[in-house]
């Protein structure tokens, strides 16, 4: 993969820690299409694309519930924000709940980037950051943000009930800001940052559960809906198809 694709990130200042998880690159330096896997990690990805056969454009991709194929074309070079859910309505000021597994095309010149911001990888960080802190309101709903920090402490291995007693939400609105907000339910959205909180552990050949699964057999299932595979045919990562476990880095 080092000889193809060049991967970087970096993470955001702390006024953004609560909306911006990270910011990367990701550069297809061969002139050959590099066929990937995108696994569900939770996350809102915003791209900023260009290569020797694309004009500039700008993608927002939703919240995905399942592993989604993708192709990286020659010379492909994006810059990418990836934001934590908590930062859709501040941010982009509408629901992302039709986004669940797609993507869609924003105006070429969003937030008045071009191409020629992709020639710098810290003056895209830079202005992205500006823009950011800009949009973001002087207040956040604590319910919301203790909500996330919930779970995300608990790499998504809390109840709903849990959830609702210690953000003083009850569960049926919890819900409804999921639905409504990312199109899908709250304990989706658990179960996607359980499997993530999986691959490091997966990719240092932990094949058994090391997060809040019931047991072995209930870990295998999960793996397999959200990635498409079982753990083993993961940690094998045959052509480092799988995209997020080829940039994972040791810990």
């Amino acid at each position: 993969m080092e000889n193809e694709l060049k991967y970087q990130a970096i993470k955001p200042d702390k006024s953004l820690a609560d909306f911006v998880e990270s910011f990367w690159l990701l550069q297809n330096q061969s002139d050959c299409n590099r066929e990937v896997v995108v696994l569900p990690d939770g996350r809102v990805d915003l791209f900023f694309t260009q290569s020797a056969t694309e004009p500039f454009h700008v993608t927002l991709l939703g919240i995905q519930t399942q592993p989604g194929q993708a192709t990286i074309a020659p010379l492909r070079q994006t810059y990418a924000i990836s934001f934590n859910p908590l930062a859709v309505q501040s941010v982009f000021q509408t629901s992302i709940a039709n986004l669940v597994d797609r993507a869609t095309l924003l105006p070429p010149n969003f937030w008045n980037f071009s191409a020629d911001d992709l020639n710098n990888f810290d003056s895209f960080c830079a202005k992205a950051t500006n823009k950011i802190q800009s949009l973001l309101p002087l207040e956040v709903d604590n319910r919301k943000r203790t909500l996330f920090d919930l779970i995300y402490a608990s790499n998504g291995a809390i109840t709903i009930k849990e959830l609702a007693a210690q953000s003083f939400w009850s569960r049926q609105q919890i819900n409804r800001y999921f639905d409504q907000q990312f199109g899908l339910t709250a304990k989706a959205y658990c179960n996607i940052i359980r499997f993530r909180a999986s691959f490091q552990h997966i990719k240092e050949g932990k094949l058994f559960p090391q997060q809040n699964f019931a047991d072995q057999s209930h870990f295998i299932k999960e793996v397999k809906k959200l990635a498409g595979v079982s753990p083993k045919e993961l940690l094998k990562n045959q052509n480092e198809r799988f995209i997020q476990f080829s940039t994972l880095r040791p810990t």
